[in-house]
């Protein structure tokens, strides 16, 4: 069987990272933290939503278009490590995400969940993190059955304008 590439460079700094960060034992600096850190939700940061205890931000890594990331502002690793307060901020906010992904992207489902630790798929397992995935029934196509690749038909920034533009205006 031949070994088929695809190219993607822009992934190169990541992977250099990730390598490195694996070969010292650390993690080097949160990048989720240093997202909040970046000031109000904007197309720059990825940031779609801030709320006092939580936040939403497009996966730069998207499975498919519209992949939210929805995160507790306070850096934690385990959901035994969330108060009351963030556990419902962190409910209540996937549940505005879907609703954002639903009216952003009309889709005929969503992944909706976590990989909490490494071993269980955590690209960043510090900072404690839910995927909201849209899916369509035919989103399976030629390119992910033959060649294992997802192609993504829009770009990060086009992706935030229709999220944040979609968000609920009343959190509840």
């Amino acid at each position: 069987m031949p070994l088929d590439q695809l190219w993607a460079g822009w992934r190169d700094a990541y992977v250099r990272d990730a390598t490195k960060a694996e070969r010292e034992g650390s993690d080097g600096d949160c990048v989720f933290c240093a997202i909040a850190a970046s000031g109000p939700p904007a197309v720059e940061n990825g940031m779609v939503w801030r709320g006092e205890l939580t936040f939403a931000v497009l996966n730069a890594y998207p499975y498919a278009s519209g992949h939210l990331l929805v995160l507790p502002l306070r850096h934690l690793s385990e959901l035994d490590e969330l108060s009351s307060e963030e556990s419902s901020a962190l409910w209540t906010t996937a549940r505005a995400a879907v609703r954002a992904v639903t009216a952003a992207y009309r889709p005929d489902g969503i992944n909706l969940g976590a990989n909490l630790g490494r071993a269980a798929g955590a690209g960043i397992p510090r900072h404690l993190h839910l995927h909201v995935v849209p899916r369509w029934s035919g989103d399976t196509n030629f390119m992910t059955s033959i060649a294992g690749v997802r192609v993504i038909p829009e770009t990060l920034g086009g992706a935030w304008e229709k999220l944040h533009a979609a968000w609920p205006g009343e959190m509840s």
